[in-house]
């Protein structure tokens, strides 16, 4: 197993790619704390796995309390954190920037930016006492280039592959991997709701549109976005830091 014992923290794991990815982190032999706004779909995970492969707990991760109780929630359980992944995240409204407003921009920014920032912030030190470890913040391929009417969205994807690879520089000499895993279109809730928000605007069949400009002609599934990260949180990827991996098929090429 490739994530054998290691101790897996990851943030929006109750949506479409946190939830795959904890699966497959958990078949890969990891104990998984499993963090998301509630706890009302990452329990029938722990109900289903048992409590000695998997946790959960409730995090805005807005908060800087609530996100250093998640920290300390996971070593309390698993006695550490050797993988995180910095995967909670919102779309925003789906509008131009003349047409949306400063409190969609201040939302996004907050859980999108604010809320990694603060991962990193907490996670780092308990990583860099354990010896290292892997840290994988989820952008986008809304995070490497722009689209209309998702500048708030596209904005904080791309604030946090700066933010990557800031910590990938001051992590290394600590052992610490630090890499974005950046998914195109992938069906998921996140995806219906753009794609809604775009039909609202008048723009026609998003989805049609998008797979009209990708390559390999389809969307993604979620699981194929936790492929990657399981590949970025174990010893496969021991040389791997400071860079952007597209989950794509192709869209950004």
């Amino acid at each position: 197993m490739k994530l054998n014992n290691k101790v897996v923290l990851i943030t929006g794991a109750g949506g479409g790619i946190g939830m795959a990815a904890s699966r497959k982190f958990i078949a890969e032999g990891a104990k998984v704390m499993l963090a998301d706004i509630g706890t009302s779909v990452t329990q029938q995970l722990v109900d289903e796995f048992g409590a000695e492969r998997c946790a959960c707990v409730a995090v805005d991760v807005t908060q800087a309390d609530q996100v250093e109780n998640m920290v300390n929630a996971c070593v309390a359980a698993f006695g550490g954190v050797d993988v995180f992944v910095a995967n909670a995240g919102i779309e925003g409204k789906i509008a131009s920037i003349v047409d949306s407003d400063v409190a969609n921009l201040d939302q996004v920014l907050a859980v999108n930016v604010r809320g990694v920032w603060l991962g990193l912030h907490y996670v780092i030190p308990v990583m860099r006492d354990g010896g290292g470890g892997s840290i994988m913040i989820t952008s986008s391929g809304a995070g490497v280039k722009g689209s209309p009417n998702t500048a708030a969205y596209n904005t904080s994807k791309h604030a946090v592959i700066g933010l990557m690879r800031c910590a990938a520089l001051e992590c290394a000499q600590y052992g610490i991997r630090v890499n974005t895993v950046n998914p195109g279109a992938v069906e998921t809730r996140m995806m219906e709701s753009i794609e809604n928000g775009f039909a609202a605007a008048g723009a026609g069949d998003f989805k049609a549109m998008v797979e009209a400009v990708t390559p390999l002609g389809r969307y993604g599934q979620p699981d194929e976005i936790a492929n990657m990260m399981v590949f970025l949180g174990s010893d496969d990827s021991s040389y791997c830091t400071g860079s952007v991996y597209m989950v794509d098929g192709g869209n950004a090429t």
